[in-house]
């Protein structure tokens, strides 16, 4: 019998299809997918990426480096090869729908960039299929995989089978300010070990050291996915559970009571934060400017916090701080105690990124699945980190271009290995919502079982209550 989970799905995959049709009127280009003429074989990229606007980097590299060295190379292997970049810069909604009706209608470029969240979604829509039912042995068979751990792997995978390969890699951790701990006698050189660990520095902050905040967790609708991926989610792997396991959704467990819990212990029971801050509709940039300014000594967020909020490079950071690499401490996110994480983890990480698929209807398969190796390639991870540091899904990579910068380095030797990623499903951002909900009326003052009540109700009305598992 199919679940509610599968119904829905095949419901909001015939809705994607629909609208990609006012969309279809928008482009003059054929887009059935390409055949072998005169000796030339015509393969296709389409991600959502343009030069001079949105992703331009990643476009710029597809258009200068990506199709002269592969078309290159495989007039040294004796093929002719064009390839063309359908380049797109439009609305993340926008173009999972036209990536939804290319799929659907048998058309479509023969390699296409996905956000990784959706993987699940439109495999159970049945519009990609595993890179081995597509390609042959010689996916199995490629060296890269041997490169990107199995934990990286997952933000292209679904039903322990891969789709897609991912484009690169995040990890959620926790910041603090080195000179705020010294202050208030703690250790410079920070690792809680459990949650308790983490509510005993906070108390010790409070006591210690005035005007400041002691810490920051994500919570509220305000911001957002970063509530989810930030806050919440991590928190539920500290405590053992994922949101979506064996075909159900987490509803009255005893994991989303310990998260409640716990946002109910920081923003109500202890005040060791701020709860007016995860009310306001800029409150998540405020925590990093405050953060920046040392008003807020501890604060769980991903490595893009370092990237690019507090970056000291000019014109980078949009809260730069010039003693970023002395003052500012990270750590792993400590399960709730040790060994209770999921899959009896001490420390849990939350992951997000893109991915690259192949196109079932592609007329050569083989050699398009030749490309997306080679886009994955160590070689061409090396040519796109050029001018932008950041963490790629392969070891060898970011063993030789991260050795510059000992966070980076750490997210990738650290935290990767451990981390866990977001439910593919059509359902999961309106579940996401719910979950903000929930944190929301903790933190205005609402008990746990009231909250819980409220999120069973609507994840109920949302997924079936078959698919709402409760109890341990």
């Amino acid at each position: 019998m199919k679940s509610s989970i599968t119904r829905r799905t095949a419901i909001t995959g015939a809705a994607l299809a629909s609208a990609a049709l006012a969309l279809a009127s928008c482009t003059s280009r054929d887009q059935s997918i390409p055949s072998s003429t005169s000796g030339v074989t015509t393969l296709t990229i389409m991600t959502n990426a343009i030069a001079g606007g949105k992703n331009a980097a990643e476009a710029d590299w597809i258009a200068n480096w990506v199709i002269p060295e592969f078309t290159a190379a495989q007039k040294e292997a004796g093929r002719q090869v064009k390839v063309v970049f359908e380049a797109q810069g439009v609305d993340d909604e926008d173009y999972k729908t036209k990536a939804a009706l290319d799929f659907q209608s048998g058309k479509g470029a023969d390699v296409v960039g996905l956000d990784g969240i959706w993987i699940g979604e439109f495999a159970q829509a049945g519009y990609i299929e595993p890179l081995e039912e597509i390609a042959g042995d010689a996916v199995a068979s490629w060296d890269g995989w041997e490169q990107i751990p199995e934990s990286v792997q997952q933000a292209a995978s679904f039903d322990g089978e891969r789709f897609g390969v991912p484009q690169g890699a995040d990890g959620r951790v926790i910041y603090y300010n080195r000179d705020i701990f010294k202050q208030a006698g703690l250790s410079a050189d920070w690792q809680p070990a459990s949650w308790a660990d983490i509510l005993e520095a906070a108390r010790t902050l409070k006591q210690r050291v005035d005007g400041v905040v002691p810490l920051q967790l994500n919570a509220g609708t305000a911001m957002g996915e970063a509530t989810t991926m930030q806050g919440f989610l991590p928190m539920l792997a500290g405590a053992g559970e994922t949101i979506w396991s064996d075909g159900r959704w987490a509803g009255d467990t005893d994991g989303i009571r310990d998260v409640l819990g716990l946002y109910k212990t920081i923003y109500v029971d202890e005040e060791l934060g701020d709860p007016i801050l995860q009310q306001e509709a800029s409150g998540r940039d405020a925590s990093f400017q405050e953060f920046a300014e040392a008003r807020i000594a501890i604060l769980f967020e991903g490595d893009y916090f370092w990237r690019s909020v507090i970056n000291p490079a000019e014109g980078v950071g949009t809260a730069p701080m010039a003693d970023r690499d002395t003052t500012v401490g990270y750590a792993k996110i400590p399960a709730m105690t040790p060994g209770d994480g999921v899959n009896g983890q001490d420390f849990v990480s939350m992951s997000g990124g893109t991915a690259r698929v192949l196109n079932p209807n592609s007329a050569s398969p083989e050699l398009a699945w030749e490309l997306l190796a080679f886009m994955n390639s160590s070689e061409a991870f090396k040519a796109r980190a050029e001018g932008t540091l950041s963490i790629s899904p392969r070891d060898d990579v970011n063993e030789e271009l991260l050795a510059s910068d000992p966070m980076l380095s750490f997210v990738s030797q650290e935290v990767l290995p451990i981390t866990s990623y977001r439910p593919g499903l059509a359902e999961y951002p309106e579940v996401s919502v719910l979950l903000q909900q929930a944190t929301l009326d903790v933190v205005t003052g609402i008990s746990v079982d009231d909250a819980v009540a409220s999120y069973v109700s609507a994840l109920e009305s949302i997924v079936g209550a078959d698919a709402v598992g409760n109890g341990n």
